[in-house]
């Protein structure tokens, strides 16, 4: 099991030890615009999901909070998400975190599942307490740099209010069983720009606050493993 810990706003450190790690799918808030860009992925040769949204189990170990990430080839990018970690069994316990989900684009044509197993979710060390932020929670800001040595260049850019809401996976993961203890939730993503290579040897995300300022980030490097043998 992997253990995480988040530091929060009053410098409290909560630790959870991760059992179920999962990952929304084709979550945006629209879902006419989801099935608009699910029939462009198709056309790239990506499997149409049976339903939306859909949600992806993910082996608990690939939940990181590393700043490298190896790959096997240049066919893999991250993408700006929020997570959702449920720490106790309170409604306090329930945090907000950044994250980015890696993915292998390579093996996404053959299965989005298999894609996501195939690298880590990496999460930020800071979080928020969700009951301190679910009255703005539309307002939250996610944005994401990228470059090939420093991440410095914008990649995507938008508000919680283009996906789902965390009350929203909330009811699912109630309803599954799965609202317990070591249980992390990755959102989904926001458009990436099209301009923009998503190829990049670096990743950084930030989840922001306007209301106060606040912001939480995560960053990694992406580097190549050695080629194979045989």
């Amino acid at each position: 099991m992997t253990p995480l810990k988040f530091e929060l706003d009053n410098g409290t450190v909560v630790e959870t030890t991760v059992r179920t790690l999962l990952n929304g799918g084709y979550a945006g808030r629209s879902q006419d615009d989801v099935r608009a860009h699910v029939r462009e992925l198709a056309e790239l040769g990506v499997p149409a999901p049976t339903e939306t949204p859909a949600l992806y189990p993910v082996s608990p170990y690939l939940a990181q909070q590393t700043g490298t990430v190896a790959a096997p080839h240049e066919h893999t990018s991250g993408e700006a998400e929020w997570a959702l970690v449920v720490a106790g069994d309170r409604p306090e316990d329930l945090l907000l975190t950044v994250a980015c989900d890696h993915t292998d684009r390579a093996l996404e044509v053959h299965g989005v599942a298999w894609s996501k197993n195939a690298a880590p979710d990496v999460l930020g060390s800071r979080a928020w307490r969700l009951v301190d932020v679910a009255d703005r929670i539309d307002d939250l800001t996610l944005t994401a740099w990228v470059g090939a040595e420093k991440a410095d260049t914008e990649i995507q850019r938008g508000t919680l209010a283009e996906l789902l809401p965390p009350r929203y996976w909330v009811g699912v993961l109630e309803e599954r069983g799965l609202l317990r203890p070591g249980t992390v939730l990755l959102s989904g993503t926001i458009p990436m720009h099209g301009q923009v290579d998503q190829f990049a040897g670096a990743w950084r995300v930030e989840l922001g606050d306007p209301s106060t300022g606040g912001a939480l980030g995560v960053a990694y490097d992406v580097e190549r493993l050695p080629e194979p043998i045989g």
